[in-house]
């Protein structure tokens, strides 16, 4: 592997232009494809084998017109204190808004006239419009959107509180601010670290290429392979993360090969061969952990997980081949300016660069020294505190957040409440139940019994049954539950329902499956909380393998795996702590705590477990390198601090940086992601890999290198930490230069 890398980057240094050209071709090649290409519909969410989702079927196949999936706004009028919405000038103006409506776009199925649907509330203050649309919300135009904004707008002229919520209403995220506070810090951090302008943008220019060509081919593929619109989210996330990652190490390295006395290409030759080996394992691990996605069986998570992980092999590439191209154009800018003004001086790169770091020992390589005197306090002291951390995760409840959780001032949260106020709280959230009446001899009077029967259970404050379709053989019955959609009492009415089916059957010969987003919310959270163990096993498991691999060792992956699923823990109690616990919540803008969203876990497990095991390929396998090259155990892992530390505390600042953008961009599910892998790249890089990593090491010794020997012959030797590399270059002929290249190179 080592010595396969190492020519491959020899090769693109000296052939550079050729290597731009080809990576600059591919991307405008990728970017006519995504203009081109047809615009893609999004596919829904499917949720297979759930009660939510056979309900959806069945509604499709008995009533082909009702448009199971559309989206739905709905429209909430208060009239002025002192009046009703019934009187005359406001029914009016009400009545003109629902036509309004319904002309407003194409997309729009129907708007229902309140006063003929009897959405008027009892002490008439209030009333709501609901506007079903031919298109899920994912696909709803901007005109579609725009035309129900204005039609508010118009509406609150006549004196009413008219405010709109739903998911027609819900602007669809433009991430891209919250991926500049990212770049912007990304940036920073990268100068300060290379003290370069042009080794700080090498990273960013080539992170910004990947995603750029992966998105793009994305768009471009979305309508083939039904993507939909949402697929190159996770990948835009992750590609840039790795992208910015994976060249740093490679941009390090070669900066210390070339302090060390090597020219410029014989250093990228030899920082390729090394540190693009970790690059090439670290890689690995994020992509088993982003296919991983595919146990949980929900389509939309699996062709996300898929697409991000094609994104995160293109930046591996890039980085094997882009950035040895383009540090043969930076030259000696690649370098510090103190560097650079003693290379002017006449000074060799390996004494210009021990004159700029003036002789003193960095701090990594202090802490490590720190650390290996006292390995146990140090220990003791990380575990515990990411254990107390973690604490909260007992009590954590799972769910999806509704609109109640939205930002007080906001139209979709006014409406909730206006909602709450002068209907109820279930209004926000209401159940459909599709009842298959097939097996009843008296349709019409089974769906009748089913509504009645079904209005006596607890939590429910009222039944609206449905006409039954054509062909007489289906109905829809509404339940509106007495309590807000994310409230226990209302996934307590959704089990009830689901467990009276078998004795309605037996009664009256009909089959009920219960739906809407109460119910989806409770099939989602329960198919992740059944997806979770097997998710961990294989990803750790396999992780855990291709860890024995690289270090050819059993406790040093051993001790990798379990300290994520510690930082991973420590994180995701931190989050219950704050979204649902509410602590600290007016400093990380928590309008409402309640439940945390299903996908939390997963989606953490997914994306943290593949920047961390970046971090532990990188930095351990430095001290893994300097081990094998001779030096004793301690000796190997202040090595290993002194050339990696820092390098992977930029690369951490950087990606808490990149999440901590999202922590306040107004949406609630955002924000909490933005939060959960933010804080959990803090513990995993800077208590796990920087305190619990060299603290077990130093008190393992020589065990922690540790292999059986049988297994030892039967493991391929992939010479992650060039041992090989270093051995054929010590044995190859010197040129004219001093040097020892490979034959060929």
């Amino acid at each position: 592997m080592a010595t396969f890398l190492y020519k491959l980057g020899r090769i693109s240094f000296r052939r550079r232009w050729l290597v731009l050209l080809t990576w600059v071709a591919l991307l405008l090649l990728a970017g006519v494809g995504a203009s081109t290409a047809a615009k893609a519909k999004d596919p829904g969410f499917a949720l297979p084998g759930t009660e939510s989702q056979q309900a959806f079927d069945l509604m499709e196949e008995r009533f082909p017109g009702a448009q199971a999936d559309g989206a739905v706004g709905r429209m909430v009028f208060k009239a002025p204190d002192g009046q009703k919405v019934t009187a005359a000038d406001n029914k009016a103006q009400i009545t003109k808004t629902v036509e309004e409506l319904k002309s407003g776009s194409k997309q729009v199925a129907d708007a229902a006239d309140p006063f003929t649907t009897g959405a008027v509330s009892k002490d008439g203050s209030t009333a709501y419009v609901t506007v079903s649309y031919k298109a899920n919300a994912m696909e709803l135009t901007d005109d579609s959107r725009e035309a129900l904004k204005e039609a508010g707008e118009k509406a609150r002229a006549s004196g009413m509180q008219v405010e709109i919520g739903g998911d027609a209403a819900m602007a669809e995220m433009d991430p891209s601010s919250a991926e500049m506070i990212g770049i912007g810090i990304a940036a920073v951090v990268l100068v300060i670290t290379f003290g370069s302008m042009v080794a700080a943008g090498l990273p960013l220019l080539t992170a910004i290429i990947g995603v750029g060509i992966g998105i793009s081919s994305i768009t471009a593929l979305a309508n083939v392979l039904d993507l939909g619109t949402t697929t190159g989210t996770l990948a835009t996330m992750i590609g840039l993360a790795v992208g910015i990652d994976y060249a740093l190490f490679i941009v390090s390295r070669y900066r210390a090969e070339v302090a060390e006395g090597y020219s410029r290409e014989e250093a990228i030759g030899r920082a390729t061969g090394t540190a693009g080996s970790a690059v090439v394992f670290a890689g690995l691990t994020v992509v088993i952990a982003l296919c991983g996605l595919a146990v949980v069986n929900i389509p939309i998570l699996t062709k996300m997980g898929f697409a991000a992980a094609a994104t995160v092999v293109i930046a591996v590439v890039i980085a094997l081949t882009l950035i040895p191209a383009l540090l043969g154009f930076a030259g000696k800018m690649a370098f510090s300016r103190k560097t650079r003004k003693a290379m002017k001086a006449g000074i060799e790169p390996a004494a210009a660069a021990a004159q700029a770091a003036n002789g003193k020992p960095n701090g990594g390589t202090r802490w490590a020294r720190f650390v290996l005197r006292r390995p146990v306090a140090v220990l003791v002291a990380a575990v515990v505190g990411l254990g107390v951390v973690a604490l909260p995760v007992s009590s954590l409840q799972l769910g999806l957040p509704d609109e109640g959780a939205s930002a007080p001032s906001s139209s979709p949260r006014k409406a909730y409440d206006l909602l709450s106020e002068g209907f109820g709280p279930g209004f926000n959230g209401p159940l459909m139940t599709v009842t298959d009446l097939k097996g009843s001899e008296d349709p019409k009077a089974a769906a009748d019994e089913i509504a009645e029967r079904l209005g006596k259970l607890d939590n429910v404050a009222f039944v609206a049954p449905g006409p039954l379709n054509k062909a007489g053989d289906a109905s829809i019955i509404t339940v509106i539950p007495k309590d807000r959609p994310a409230a226990p009492a209302t996934e307590d009415l959704v089990h009830d329902i689901r467990a009276a089916g078998s004795s309605i059957k037996a009664d009256t010969g009909a089959s009920i499956l219960v739906t809407d987003t109460p119910a989806l919310n409770i099939d989602f959270s329960q198919k992740m909380n059944d997806a979770l163990v097997p998710y961990l096993a294989l990803v750790v498991g396999l992780a855990f393998l291709l860890l024995v691999l690289v270090f050819r060792s059993i406790l040093v992956p051993l001790k990798a795996a379990l300290g994520f699923l510690l930082s991973v823990l420590a994180a995701l109690g931190a989050v219950v702590a704050v979204y649902q616990w509410g602590w600290l919540a007016d400093l990380f803008s928590v309008e409402q705590p309640g439940p945390i969203m299903s996908m939390m876990p997963i989606f953490m497990v997914g994306v943290v477990f593949g920047l961390a095991m970046d971090y532990e390929v990188f930095l351990v396998t430095r001290m893994r390198e300097a081990f094998v090259h001779g030096e004793r155990p301690g000796d190997a892992v202040v090595t290993g601090f002194n050339h990696g530390a820092r390098v992977v505390t930029a690369a951490a600042v950087i990606m808490i940086g990149v999440f901590s953008g999202f922590i306040f961009s107004g949406d609630q599910m955002v924000t909490m992601m933005g939060f959960g892998l933010a804080i959990a790249v803090l513990f995993d890089a800077f208590v796990v890999r920087m305190a619990i990593v060299p603290a077990v090491l130093a008190l393992l010794g020589e065990k922690a290198w540790w292999l059986p020997s049988w297994l030892d012959r039967v493991l391929p030797n992939v010479d992650v930490e060039g041992e090989k590399l270093s051995k054929q270059l010590a044995d190859a002929p010197e040129d004219p230069d001093g040097e020892r290249r490979l034959v060929g190179v």
